[in-house]
């Protein structure tokens, strides 16, 4: 099946961001280049010599020995071989190195700890068939770590550099990447955050950019094949209007802690938030963008609040909808409107779909107010159409006619 090759990707991510990308040979392929980046405290050349050859053959995955069997991953953390490090200091970015210990030495100052300045990402790379290895739309990705760097004023990975940083540390953990047919992932999860000192509330001087890889299964147990309950969640709020909502820092999900643990103990295993301002408005689940479908309008509906991260797996769940026939609507979603879904997906990246049976509205005066999403216990068509649809593109089984699978090599 038709995917892009991670080299012409940054090709194009160095053309697009006003980089110039110069290709040493044809055999170092991502390995070793220049780079002039004229952008956001990055100006010196840097060579991925220094991290891998790529012309070394890839491995092949799903070779590593776990004490799971790959299809009964959970989602949660294992060691691999290396996550991948960078510093920035000086207005550049160093070189990038593969790093064995899953620890990092940080000054006691640093501006992530104090201040929360850290943010990061979510993505997978997947086995096909073949045994090659593919990354699912990694450049939104950059997009969007862009995104975040720029709200918290910490100076933003070029994509170009972000896509090869991705790529080396997925070559070097390919062996724990679950094998074709296991169900599982390699999930990325790309950090950047303050590493050097400031007590008076400013950016830092110094900042580490990681990639850290997990093998991975379901996030939530069950996956697909069981739609869970959700808590309509009404004493806390996710995220202020015109505030951090929209980018993924990690204070945001620091903030659902209590609320999702008070949720669980009432047994609801995933909180659904409403808007900050009015509590009248439907905005995102804990971990995941809100779905709602009306089959018989053939109608996708997701809200279009500013508070919202943008999910790149509702993105392209989005397209696929459209493909369907279905009409996307991104709007704003009355908490009532919620009696009219056929069915209701929580979409992310690590759950990548999870249905919802149901969400609850508990009352002060104990009273409950229950919106039920189809049939009970039952899996909506809809729902396992789109899911189908995003894993089959994911591993290959499907034309990747949009160009989302990203090849490492």
């Amino acid at each position: 099946m038709r995917g892009l090759s991670l080299a012409a990707a940054i090709l194009a991510a160095s053309a697009c961001s006003g980089f110039t990308f110069v290709p040493l040979s044809r055999t170092s392929s991502l390995a070793g280049h220049a780079l002039d980046r004229r952008t956001a405290g990055a100006s010196s050349a840097l060579s991925m010599s220094a991290v891998e050859d790529s012309a070394t053959a890839m491995g092949k995955p799903g070779t590593a020995e776990l004490d799971t069997p790959w299809s009964e991953l959970g989602f949660e953390f294992r060691q691999t071989k290396s996550h991948l490090k960078m510093t920035w200091k000086d207005g550049e970015w160093g070189e990038p190195e593969l790093v064995k210990e899953p620890y990092v030495n940080l000054h006691i100052g640093a501006t992530a700890l104090h201040y929360g300045q850290s943010c990061f990402e979510g993505l997978k790379a997947f086995a096909h068939e073949d045994d090659g290895v593919y990354i699912f739309r990694p450049d939104e990705n950059a997009k969007r770590i862009r995104n975040s760097c720029e709200r918290t004023m910490m100076p933003p990975v070029p994509a170009d550099l972000f896509l090869k940083a991705c790529n080396h540390v997925v070559k070097d953990n390919v062996a724990y990447v679950p094998p074709y047919g296991s169900g599982g992932a390699l999930y990325l999860r790309p950090l950047l955050f303050g590493s050097g000192p400031r007590i008076g509330l400013q950016p830092a001087d110094e900042y580490t950019f990681l990639v850290m890889v997990i093998p991975v299964g379901d996030y939530y147990k069950g996956g697909l094949a069981s739609p869970v309950d959700a808590l309509i969640i009404e004493d806390f709020d996710r995220a202020a209007p015109r505030g951090v909502g929209n980018v993924k820092v990690a204070g945001n999900y620091a903030a659902d802690l209590l609320p999702n643990m008070l949720g669980k103990k009432k047994g609801f295993p995933i909180g659904l938030y409403l808007d900050a301002a009015t509590q009248t408005l439907v905005e995102e689940f804990s971990t995941s963008n809100f779905v709602g479908i009306e089959n018989e309008a053939k109608k996708y509906i997701t809200p279009a609040s500013p508070s919202v991260l943008p999910s790149i797996t509702n993105k392209s769940l989005m397209t696929i909808a459209e493909d369907e026939g279905f009409e996307v609507e991104r709007r704003d979603v009355p908490v009532e409107e919620m009696k009219d879904f056929d069915e209701v997906m929580a979409c992310g990246t690590a759950v990548v779909v999870t249905p919802i049976g149901s969400a609850t509205r508990l009352g002060e005066d104990g009273t409950e107010t229950r919106y039920q999403f189809g049939e009970e216990g039952e899996l909506g068509e809809t729902t396992r159409r789109m899911y189908d649809r995003v894993r089959a593109i994911q591993l290959g089984e499907e034309e990747d006619k949009w160009g989302w699978n990203f090849k490492v090599e």
